[in-house]
């Protein structure tokens, strides 16, 4: 049954950038646009007149113009209805302070009741022909299917009618030993020096399991066996591996393609044989921008400026720069024109019931100076990226991203290109509520929350995170750091992340988390979250996790089912309470609650059901202290002891083999805590099926542990 509601409420919030409008919505407006009028027109018709001597306007960015004359003549709301059909944007659309509401004014873009307007920087590739020449070093499979056409700009993604064409790209290789960030040694064979090498980029996995990197050769020695990249990895390109693309010997399947900017030729090996091809022009689509004070302490935002019902497309690919900043393991950059709709110093403003795929990059970014802004009720699916960002200053004084509203949006298959793209990310962003979201189907974590790791607090020029410090607002720090040293520049605090649902993330990458929280702060809520389905072998992986420093966070009510490594991994003083973990792992494991980092004043452990239905279960574990060491880990790290947390009320219950949970609950309550829990059945409605209600006489009840209502968890039906 809940996965029936799951597929009827993903149609639903698919269809409305479409036909979800508010009650409120008129076929009157200000202005009108349409791809069958004229910037020469009034814009106040709906449709050209019988004469065609007037009509609505042709270009969203006439209406943009028209409508500054208008806000300072009228009180009211403007609103400018956009009819359907496909806009092709040559520049990105700025909406500045000059666009901004008056006072309690909104200024509203939206689609034409049940039409759907779609905003594209594609541009169409024309004078396709068959290639009949021998093409050197050519697979031989794709020998008589491929197309060629003559092409100026440089792309980085192509589409056709079902989206993203694949690049040509080559199985992995290992590196050899000796690699670097931005040094390549490489087996024979593998790389060439390539006429046109800075066309050739290389999918680079380093050492870490959280991260890719898409860099540009910048040379290759074939003889010595060395390319050098024209910008650094995040860490060495070493253990993990590489893939070549953009070179004609590796176009072997059909979809890909090849672009070489010095013959100007784009070579395709198409899907059908009906193709039509659009490179993307433009990394943003719409740009809301107020005036930016980036190294002083005052901003001044837009206000009051809405879009609703939209359709965007075919974004460009971003590329790393030498000059980049980056967020917390260079998931994303700081103040990255990486989104198809950038909010960059926006106050009040809201993109609504707004469809976004097909795009290298990502959908949404609020960015700097972001207060009260509204992302709600949108589709985004099939991104390059990430599908959210509120990105807050870097670690600093000025503390300006906060009280936005993240509701309701339905994102997945995003990270298709930078597999570390979560669903929605908080970086240094606080006070926001995100609630009703659905995340799936990403490359890594669903949703992440953090600031800026703590050993990064340290001058240096290094991309991650270091250049996104604001010294100048700091000053100096002691050498050895402790949180409280830091805990002021976290300003990702006070967030409630609530009822979202999140299933089928981590697929690619690994030690993520459908949730995960690091150097965000105090005052984190994570509630009535329903996290289900982490089943890619990918390791380290956990449904909720809190990391690094990270304290002061309620974890509360939420569910985690069938989660293949771990369940929840907890540190410090964070509280874990009225939670349900069931039949986390096999194969990768069965850890229901790991605790890694002490120490643990203040944390609790508290009224939360720990179901298994087979015997391949470790309901909790605690590190062992490092050799040499005296009640600290080889990193100086306290491990965290289940003696030193505030553990009751709890319920272990294995179906297959009971004396888990009896000696789970003895050991525990050797150490002095649980002494009110108990080693028996919960007594759900119907757990196999994943329907975790209680029955009424359930002695959860009797434990006073709440129920979790699903039906108010994942994305609602608008009234």
């Amino acid at each position: 049954m809940r996965k029936i509601i799951f597929l009827a409420l993903t149609l639903i919030i698919g269809c409305f950038s479409a036909i979800s409008q508010t009650n409120t919505e008129k076929t009157t407006a200000d202005f009108f646009v349409s791809t069958q009028g004229s910037d020469k027109w009034s814009g106040t018709l709906a449709t050209p007149n019988a004469t065609k001597t007037d009509g609505p306007f042709a270009t969203l960015e006439q209406a943009k113009n028209t409508v500054r004359k208008l806000k300072n003549k009228k009180s009211t709301d403007i609103t400018v209805l956009i009819r359907e059909g496909n806009y092709q944007l040559k520049k990105t659309v700025v909406f500045d302070l000059k666009d901004s509401g008056n006072d309690n004014q909104n200024i509203i873009y939206q689609a034409y009741p049940n039409e759907k307007p779609v905003f594209s920087s594609g541009k169409e590739i024309t004078g396709w022909k068959k290639v009949t020449n021998t093409l050197p070093n050519l697979p031989k499979e794709a020998v008589g299917n491929i197309w060629v056409a003559n092409v100026s700009d440089k792309f980085l993604t192509l589409y056709d009618d079902e989206g993203m064409l694949p690049r040509a790209q080559s199985e992995r290789f290992m590196p050899l030993k000796g690699s670097k960030k931005n040094k390549l040694l490489f087996p024979k064979g593998t790389l060439k020096n390539w006429s046109n090498v800075e066309d050739v980029e290389i999918l680079v996995r380093p050492t870490r399991d959280w991260i890719v990197n898409m860099l540009p050769l910048k040379s290759v020695d074939e003889k010595k066996g060395v390319a050098l990249t024209s910008v650094d990895a995040t860490y060495a390109i070493t253990k993990k591996g590489f893939w070549v693309e953009n070179v004609l010997e590796e176009l072997d399947k059909q979809g890909e393609w090849v672009l070489n900017t010095k013959e100007k030729k784009v070579y395709l090996w198409p899907r059908n044989n009906n193709f039509s091809i659009v490179a993307p022009t433009l990394l943003e689509l719409i740009k809301v921008e107020g005036k930016i004070d980036f190294k002083g302490a005052t901003d001044v935002p837009v206000k009051n400026l809405h879009f609703r019902g939209l359709t965007f497309k075919h974004g460009e690919r971003y590329t790393l720069t030498k000059d980049d900043a980056g967020l917390q393991h260079d998931w994303d950059m700081l103040d990255k024109d990486n989104a198809m709709v950038r909010f960059r110093g926006a106050e009040n403003c809201s993109i609504e019931n707004s469809h976004f795929l097909h795009s290298g990059s990502g959908a949404i970014r609020v960015d700097l100076y972001g207060k009260n802004n509204n992302i709600s009720n949108n589709h985004i699916e099939q991104m390059g990226g990430g599908g959210i960002l509120l990105c807050g200053y870097g670690p600093g004084t000025k503390d300006v991203n906060k009280n936005n509203t993240v509701y309701n949006n339905n994102i997945h298959h995003i990270g298709e290109i930078y597999w570390q793209s979560p669903g929605i990310f908080l970086w240094n962003s606080g006070d926001n509520r995100v609630a009703n979201n659905l995340i799936h189907n990403t490359n890594y974590c669903g949703l992440i929350v953090s600031g800026c790791v703590i050993r990064f607090f340290k001058p240096s020029n290094r991309r991650e995170q270091h250049r996104a410090i604001r010294w100048h607002e700091i000053g100096k720090l002691p050498k050895k750091l402790t949180p409280n040293d830091v805990r002021p520049y976290w300003h990702s605090k006070n967030n409630i992340i609530e009822n979202n649902e999140i299933h089928h993330v981590m697929k690619k990458l690994g030690d993520g988390n459908g949730i995960y929280i690091r150097a965000a702060g105090a005052g984190n809520i994570i509630r009535r979250n329903y996290i289900h389905d982490l089943v890619a072998k990918t390791g380290k992986q956990s449904a909720i996790r809190t990391d690094g420093g990270q304290m002061d966070v309620l974890i509360s009510e939420n569910l985690i089912y069938k989660c293949n490594s771990q369940g929840m991994t907890l540190k410090l003083n964070n509280r874990f309470e009225n939670n349900i973990i069931a039949d986390v792992g096999p194969p990768r494991g069965g850890l229901y609650l790991k605790l890694v980092e002490g120490p643990s004043t203040g944390a609790t452990l508290k009224r939360n059901i720990f179901y298994s239905t087979t015997d391949m279960c470790i309901f909790l574990s605690e590190p062992k202290a490092g050799k040499g060491l005296v009640g600290e880990d080889s990193r100086g790290r306290v491990p965290a002891r289940i003696r030193d947390v505030d553990s009751d009320y709890n319920i272990f219950y294995s179906k297959a083999d009971n004396t888990i949970a009896e000696k789970r609950l003895a050991k525990s309550q050797k150490d002095g805590v649980d002494k009110n829990s108990k080693a028996i059945d919960p007594m759900f409605m119907d757990p196999e099926n994943g329907d975790f209600r209680f029955k009424p006489d359930s002695p959860a009840l009797k434990m006073g542990i709440l129920p979790i209502d699903v039906t108010k968890i994942g994305l609602q039906i608008n009234k």
